[in-house]
């Protein structure tokens, strides 16, 4: 089975993606990562200030009392760092989905805090000695123990999330690695093969002997290249003046590239240049062959592996064109009768003259054959010039006539 080289790029585009899209998460799970150790940094710094405050130096209450102060407000601020954090933690909220919990955690967390600060400062501005200063060290270490509870708890569910997450990850990254792995070997051999393709094109002599082409388009340019010498050796497949297929050069090289239109669309389109006939000659036979010349060369500017092009009567060229969709193919029809129409002639005893071209385009069903394609064209072309010229004209508008 050969392969596409477009599909190939294309494809690798998406895979390039991908693998951008996997470097991105990656990124995202590190800062979340980050986020996560953060968040047990803040929890244990928590631990360490509510140590320190429930040991106060007892010779120095008001320097206690100093440093309380600011270490209170740096509990209450971590609550709000925590807060900041989670916000963040989007592989978190979206995967293990504890908003709610981390929340109820977090406003218990600030409510202990705050009775934790209460205590406190009615501990440390009691006079010493005294029975309230007892009851107060009691409440103050009541306080102590409860919010250093909670905070070990936050701290049991934050590693709980982290294993949770790196399961996670695990079984990511491994599915990912897998991916990456198969596609980069696959595309390495699909690359290679593309040049050994190109390579083996490029020898003059071919010595490749048995050679399998890989990709349809290396496949294409190799029949083109046989066909050219085919048509060398055979000089009743081409048209003498133009150097393109004549009719019998149609049928055989349409024979030989059936094969490669794949799903693509056939179509069949009639050219005929206007006012141009054998037996209406306006130009000698010199200029008219040079003018024959230059569309047909402006036809074949056109020309892709899977086409075919031809001269099939005196002032007529026939293309049999495949492309993806039928749009398609009657777009760049008609371009070609556009960029017919831009020729420009310099005639002696005549000055600039310009030609145009009438057309007919139908889509070959796969169950009809190119004769049948080519009488249903002619008919369309018939109507086409009666009406005018430089059109191209489709089935359509020959069922609206008859309407």
């Amino acid at each position: 089975m050969k392969h596409s080289i477009k599909n190939i790029f294309k494809n690798l585009s998406t895979y390039l993606f991908f693998v951008f899209f996997v470097a991105f998460l990656a990124l995202m799970l590190l800062l979340e990562q980050q986020l996560s150790f953060d968040k047990i940094d803040t929890l244990n710094n928590d631990k360490a200030i509510i140590k320190k405050l429930v040991e106060p130096h007892e010779t120095d209450m008001e320097l206690a009392l100093i440093q309380f102060n600011a270490k209170s407000t740096e509990l209450l601020q971590n609550i709000d760092k925590l807060q900041t954090l989670y916000k963040y933690n989007i592989f978190e909220k979206l995967i293990l989905q504890n908003s709610t919990e981390y929340m109820q955690e977090l406003n218990k967390l600030n409510i202990l805090i705050k009775k934790f600060n209460s205590a406190t400062h009615e501990y440390y501005i009691q006079e010493d000695n005294s029975k309230i200063k007892k009851s107060t060290k009691k409440e103050h270490l009541r306080a102590f123990k409860a919010l250093n509870e909670q905070l070990n708890n936050m701290l049991f569910k934050a590693m709980k999330y982290n294993q949770q997450k790196f399961e996670l990850i695990k079984y990511l990254v491994a599915a990912a690695f897998f991916l990456i792995f198969l596609a980069t070997f696959w595309y390495r051999k699909a690359l290679k093969s593309i040049y050994e393709d190109i390579n083996y094109l490029f020898q003059l002599d071919k010595t490749k002997a048995g050679y399998n082409i890989y990709s349809i388009e290396a496949d294409a340019i190799a029949l083109r290249m046989n066909r050219k010498n085919q048509v060398e050796d055979n000089p009743h497949l081409i048209d003498p003046v133009t150097d393109i297929n004549n009719y019998k050069g149609l049928l055989h090289s349409y024979s030989h590239k059936k094969s490669l239109k794949d799903s693509n669309f056939t179509s069949v389109t009639l050219l005929e240049i206007d006012n141009f006939s054998k037996s209406k000659r306006v130009f000698t036979q010199e200029i008219a062959q040079a003018m024959l010349k230059k569309v047909a060369y402006t036809i074949s500017l056109h020309e892709q592996p899977a086409d075919v092009i031809a001269r099939t009567d005196y002032n007529q060229f026939t293309l049999v064109l495949s492309r993806p969709t039928k749009e398609q193919a009657f777009k760049e029809i008609d371009l070609i009768r556009e960029s017919i129409s831009e020729l420009k002639f310099n005639i002696p005893n005549y000055g600039p003259t310009q030609i145009t071209v009438s057309g007919a385009f139908v889509i070959k069903p796969n169950n009809s054959s190119i004769e049948e394609a080519l009488k249903q064209a002619n008919e369309i072309l018939e109507y086409a010039k009666s009406i005018g010229k430089n059109k191209i004209l489709q089935l359509r508008d020959l069922a609206q006539r008859e309407i």
